[in-house]
């Protein structure tokens, strides 16, 4: 599972359509709609991520809250420089949606380069874990930058990565709710990163390639 060539970013997760598809934004004449998806973890949370579709797709695969889906694409990040929460955007770029009655998925592979200084801490429980920015490259010149995090034994490997370092990884995309005090007042917002589960370290050189 780790053969991808560099800035490569496959996703494929299959879950429940929490919600209807609604209007996103517009590009090159092209509408596009989002819709979050539930999916659950072996653990019984459950990671509601927010998948992005041209409506085209969608017409072709019409979808309701409840409808179990597979959809294949890449993960995509923007800034928010206009609205409220987080300023990084976090989005799943659906390729293709069809319906399915498999298992729940959530598989990422991702290669990239770090694009800042590994943070290694400790939980307030004491366990290991690192926080990763990893920039991975579009086809036409831009760039997706995806906050990532390692636990335990791999967290204190992910600890020795430096800015430029080049890495593969295998993991799954996670929605994490948190409150934050703004002008007093307590929200609740959902941040999304890359649970690594997997990371291979390469040769920077590559990166180029």
């Amino acid at each position: 599972m780790m053969q991808t060539s560099w800035n490569e970013n496959h996703a494929a997760l299959r879950g429940t359509v929490d919600a209807p598809p609604a209007f996103s934004h517009e590009n090159h004449g092209v509408a596009y709609q989002v819709f979050p998806l539930a999916v659950p973890r072996l653990s019984g949370t459950v990671d509601r991520l927010n998948v992005v579709a041209a409506r085209p797709l969608l017409e072709a695969c019409p979808l309701s809250p409840g409808d179990r889906v597979e959809v294949l694409g890449e993960v995509r990040s923007f800034n928010n420089r206009t609205g409220p929460g987080s300023r990084l955007v976090i989005t799943l770029f659906a390729r293709s949606v069809a319906p399915t009655e498999e298992e729940p998925a959530n598989h990422l592979e991702l290669s990239g380069v770090l694009c800042k200084p590994p943070v290694l801490r400790r939980t307030p429980l004491g366990r290991e874990i690192c926080d990763l920015m990893l920039a991975v490259n579009r086809k036409y010149g831009r760039a997706d930058y995806l906050p990532c995090i390692a636990w335990g034994t791999l967290a204190r490997r992910c600890g020795g990565l430096e800015v430029g370092d080049g890495v593969r990884l295998e993991g799954r995309l996670q929605s994490r709710v948190y409150q934050k005090v703004v002008e007093g007042v307590v929200q609740e917002r959902t941040a999304f990163e890359v649970s690594v589960m997997r990371l291979e370290p390469v040769e920077p050189a590559a990166a180029s390639g």
